[in-house]
């Protein structure tokens, strides 16, 4: 998979379909590893993700929000974007299962929605522009047959029952780092 993330305040929803949206993403903000200033408004965070060809369809991306809050570690999860044109739940910023299966049988997918890729523009909505906060994008495919699955297959044995028949693959960033005055 191919996953790029980019925060900037003056990104518009027209940059989604900019051919030249990774210059602009470049030119208006900044990718991972970057440091950003707090602003008044949230950030938009622009998250890119493309399917590998010889793998399995993406199911959806998230971003995950870190920072500390009284000398404690906390972390925040938002799906903010869905195969299958769906869109994440506003309450729980939660993606709906897209229908996706595997056969464990045989190790077929039944693939639902699953997308070649997945592009949003994405305000944080519990921002809060004096907290430090890194942001970091996890994109996971469609389930598929793990590797011990495959192989119980091709031996005509039953899948070792202490080892999870099917994983979901992801892929994740690095983080870009918004920062206070």
């Amino acid at each position: 998979m191919r996953v790029r993330l980019f925060a900037g305040h003056g990104y518009g929803e027209d940059i989604l379909s900019a051919p030249d949206l990774v210059a602009q993403a470049y030119a208006g903000g900044v990718p991972i590893g970057g440091e950003l200033a707090a602003g008044e408004a949230s950030p938009k965070f622009l998250a890119w993700a493309m399917q590998d060809a010889l793998s399995a369809p993406l199911q959806r991306m998230q971003i995950i929000k870190v920072w500390t809050d009284e000398g404690a570690t906390r972390e925040h999860v938002y799906d903010v974007a869905c195969s299958g044109s769906a869109v994440p739940d506003t309450a729980t910023h939660r993606c709906p299962n897209n229908g996706a299966t595997v056969s464990i049988e045989t190790c077929e997918t039944e693939p639902g929605s699953g997308a070649a890729q997945l592009k949003t523009l994405w305000s944080d909505p519990d921002y809060d522009a004096s907290v430090n906060a890194a942001y970091y994008v996890r994109v996971l495919e469609n389930p598929t047959c793990r590797w011990s699955t495959w192989d119980a297959i091709r031996n005509g044995t039953p899948p070792n029952p202490a080892i999870e028949p099917v994983l979901q693959e992801r892929a994740w960033t690095s983080p870009v780092f918004i920062k206070t005055p």
